[in-house]
């Protein structure tokens, strides 16, 4: 019996709830629908709250108010996770206020709404390049704000959701080999030369140098006889790349073995003074 009266009490709040919406909306009182808009806000109704905000924004149109509408309505997004319109409105909001009262925390909101967007790293990466350039942004604006620590440290992590992107995709060229008469070992080197350039201090360096390493070693064994003694020699190149940049590397091991394969195919013994005189004559 205390559960279907406790269900009718509900039922009944609900209904007198929807009551009072529905009568808000048809209101062509704008100051009233503001103050509701803020209650629904309050309650997390946001989608009420938006609904509400859209509908009064262009009568506050160049008043004081108008800020605080446009700020409120960004905020109702965003709690309501669109981020992408929460974004865009973040985004109107500073640029027609940069130096209103909401203008750090809009800037900031943006990039965090988009840093929250961002898919996984296998997917179109739009919103992370997008929260990127949103956070620089931020930071050039508002460089000691009490916000710009936590600004940097996502940032550094969309960059190497970016990095590990670009290693999933030489990893399968790498993967990919000869398939069907092409050799994705060129583009498994070229995509790790460029990730290496572009995220020179990310958690994946290593493993884009080792890709190379493996697949200048590849490229040689399946290279036509006229090639083969150049591409041994790159390398041999890109081995002394990954010692110098990795001395004591996981893969050091398995880039040795490459390294000595590689001279045994040029008709060198694998010594000291062949390992100096290599890499002297590589500086050249």
């Amino acid at each position: 019996m205390r559960i279907k009266i406790l269900c009718t009490f509900l039922l009944a709040m609900v209904l007198v709830s929807c009551g009072e919406y529905n009568k808000i909306l048809k209101s062509r009182d704008a100051e009233l629908k503001y103050t509701y808009a803020k209650k629904y806000f309050d309650e997390k109704k946001y989608g009420r709250s938006i609904t509400l905000l859209d509908e009064i924004l262009s009568a506050y149109a160049g008043s004081s108010k108008e800020q605080e509408i446009l700020y409120l309505l960004a905020q109702s997004y965003f709690y309501d996770k669109d981020y992408t319109t929460a974004t865009q409105y973040y985004t109107r909001y500073y640029n027609k206020y940069p130096k209103g009262d909401y203008a750090e925390l809009a800037r900031y909101n943006a990039a965090y709404g988009l840093y929250l967007d961002s898919p996984d790293a296998r997917l179109d990466q739009t919103s992370t390049i997008k929260s990127i350039q949103q956070f620089q942004t931020f930071l050039e604006y508002f460089p000691q704000s009490s916000k710009a620590p936590e600004a940097q440290d996502l940032m550094f992590k969309l960059q190497e959701k970016l990095a590990y992107k670009e290693f999933l995709a030489a990893r399968l060229y790498f993967n990919l080999g000869l398939y069907n008469r092409d050799n994705y070992y060129e583009s498994c080197i070229v995509t790790a030369k460029e990730a290496l350039k572009s995220y020179p201090f990310s958690e994946f360096t290593e493993e884009f140098q080792i890709l190379i390493v493996r697949s200048k070693y590849e490229s040689a064994v399946y290279s036509v006889d006229l090639k083969k003694h150049d591409r041994y020699r790159e390398l041999i190149d890109e081995h002394f790349n990954y010692k110098n940049m990795f001395p004591s590397g996981k893969y050091t091991k398995e880039s040795e073995g490459y390294y000595r394969k590689a001279l045994k195919e040029l008709g060198q013994q694998v010594d000291e003074a062949t390992n100096e005189a290599v890499k002297q004559e590589l500086k050249k």
